[in-house]
């Protein structure tokens, strides 16, 4: 990778990215599209307009809840980002735009396809870089702890997806079946597969750089993560691997390649109210012949 990298001249280019600063306008665009999920959500516009104090809240969950998760796991206070004044009031000021601007002129220009497949990019380039930097605090940490760089890194990329389920009861549902650790979605699943490939680089165990691997996994992100929001997907381009690998190891059915959908199929019409149609037609046609 490196002898590819230096004939393309890009060992310099990546180092340069690596190197490049998330604030403002990453960690803004961070924001503006972990907010504009927080609006998604079902109840969400209620609870903003009920008790602006939980909206808050949450709206900090989605954009802080990996620090939170990730500071707790390596025995830090969970409120020591919070020390971050100008990325907290950043985060609130976007949280008041989407949700109280008027005439949601700034959720209608966020959530304008063209903006909004920007800053989905934007976003992974910073995800990609939470997962670096968490392996490499808990390398710090855990200097042969692996498995605890793998976990530490895929909690900082996953952020609030880990903790939806809280997130939710803040905003009064209750749903388990949406655990994000049963039913993975993409950026949960690449996070924990980029969270393996630092921590490989961090043990040398992979031979290249962490600058390149930080280009080559962000240009991934970002370029499915575009696609599929695009598209309007909520697919996973390892679906097919996991379910070979799945089948071979753990006996998983086989997929057939179909989507993820985060959204139930539509209810068939239930048969008691077939069966009620049909009495009442009954009815009807007794009364008839009695009529006769």
């Amino acid at each position: 990778m490196e002898n590819v990298l230096s004939v393309l001249n890009l060992g310099d280019l990546a180092h340069a990215f690596s190197k490049m600063g998330m604030f403002p306008v990453f960690d803004l665009a961070y924001y503006i599209v972990s907010i504009l999920y927080l609006k998604y959500e079902p109840g969400s516009v209620e609870v903003s307009r009920r008790s602006p104090v939980a909206s808050w809240l949450c709206a900090m969950l989605y954009c802080f809840g990996s620090y939170i998760l990730a500071d707790i796991m390596l025995g830090s206070s969970p409120v020591d980002y919070f020390q971050h004044n100008s990325h907290i009031l950043l985060a609130s000021a976007v949280w008041y735009l989407i949700f109280y601007c008027p005439l949601n002129l700034f959720y209608k220009c966020v959530a304008f396809l063209p903006v909004k497949l920007v800053l989905v990019a934007l976003k992974e380039v910073v995800r990609v870089r939470k997962i670096a930097a968490g392996v490499h605090h808990a390398h710090h940490a855990y200097h042969h702890g692996f498995f605890i760089m793998v976990i530490v890194g895929y909690v900082k990329g996953s952020g609030v997806a880990l903790m939806s389920n809280f997130e939710q009861l803040l905003r009064g549902v209750w749903r388990p079946e949406t655990n994000e650790v049963l039913s993975m979605s993409f950026p949960t699943k690449a996070s924990l597969y980029g969270a393996i490939l630092f921590t490989l680089q961090e043990a040398h165990w992979l031979p290249v750089s962490k600058s390149t691997l930080i280009l080559v996994f962000t240009l991934f992100m970002a370029t499915c993560k575009v696609v599929m929001t695009a598209r309007h997907s909520h697919g996973s381009p390892f679906t097919l691997v996991e379910s070979w690998i799945c089948h071979v190891l753990f006996g998983s059915p086989l997929c057939g390649g179909e989507e993820e959908n985060h959204h139930p199929p539509a209810a068939a019409p239930s048969s008691p109210l077939k069966s009620k149609e049909e009495l009442s037609e009954g009815v009807r046609k007794r009364k008839a012949k009695k009529a006769e």
